[in-house]
């Protein structure tokens, strides 16, 4: 069967009905007729290379599709991709652990679009204890290790409530960029059983957040440790492995979580 290779019109098009947005509302937005923006959906016209950068900044493309956009119109990519160590990201890499260090006692890392752990602090591995190994195998998927039923998923005290708030996330991301990868991950994600085992049935933590935020409650050693999570990414990225980092810093949701996690990393500094 012979694939027809996708116009640049098809990519505008698609990304246009993905952000629900009509022929009238993005040529408002960019400022452009819509008759020009039809012409350029169906191919009768043929885009610049700052159009394309403009309707992409208005339709919120990222940036990896956007270097998409660019090749389907016959233009080279803009946008670069480097690995993390490479020298041009130095000084990103440096704020990066700069946090994850900064973040200690407190559980720190860094992930990639695709939620594969590229960076973490000394405090998360103590939390890993009786997680299959084979979870714990580079390239590690955050998203699997807190959902399988090898993983922290039997550990998890309010997992419905955790499970939930996941793969509502992962959902999002999965609208914004139409990633295949992600499609296949909140698949995946859905189709774990959680009735296999029962949450452990301990004391709630000191403070109720559920009206506020979704904690994360994690048993370790028998007791309830509790979680706020905060995402943290680059303001102004230009380069592609910046603009789909994101740093997940965990904070302790009441006096007895941070108390276990000082006594923790007084313990490893020892």
């Amino acid at each position: 069967m012979i694939q027809t290779q996708r116009t640049v019109g098809d990519h505008l098009r698609d990304w246009r009905q993905r952000r629900r947005l009509s022929q009238l509302d993005l040529a408002l937005e960019a400022e452009i007729s819509t008759k020009h923006l039809s012409f350029l959906e169906t191919g009768r016209s043929q885009p610049s290379r700052d159009m394309l950068l403009l309707l992409a900044e208005h339709l919120d493309i990222p940036l990896r599709e956007r270097n998409v956009l660019m090749v389907a119109a016959g233009f080279a990519p803009v946008f670069p991709e480097r690995a993390l160590d490479d020298p041009a990201l130095t000084a990103a890499r440096a704020a990066v652990d700069l946090v994850l260090r900064g973040h200690e006692p407190y559980p720190a890392l860094a992930i990639d679009r695709h939620w594969t752990m590229l960076a973490a602090n000394g405090a998360v591995a103590p939390l890993m204890a009786g997680v299959a190994p084979a979870l714990l195998k580079s390239p590690v998927n955050v998203m699997r290790l807190a959902l399988h039923p090898d993983g922290l998923a039997p550990h998890t005290a309010n997992l419905p409530e955790w499970r939930g708030h996941l793969l509502a996330r992962l959902r999002h991301q999965v609208e914004v960029s139409a990633d295949p990868v992600l499609i296949e991950l909140l698949s995946e994600l859905k189709a774990y059983p959680t009735s296999s085992f029962s949450s452990p049935r301990l004391p709630p933590p000191e403070v109720d957040h559920a009206s506020v935020v979704v904690p994360f409650q994690l048993v370790v050693d028998g007791t309830v440790l509790a979680f706020i999570s905060t995402t943290t990414v680059f303001g102004t990225p230009v380069d592609i492995t910046l603009a789909e980092l994101a740093l997940e810093t965990f904070f302790p949701a009441d006096a007895a979580t941070a108390d276990v996690l000082k006594r923790m990393g007084e313990a490893r500094a020892r």
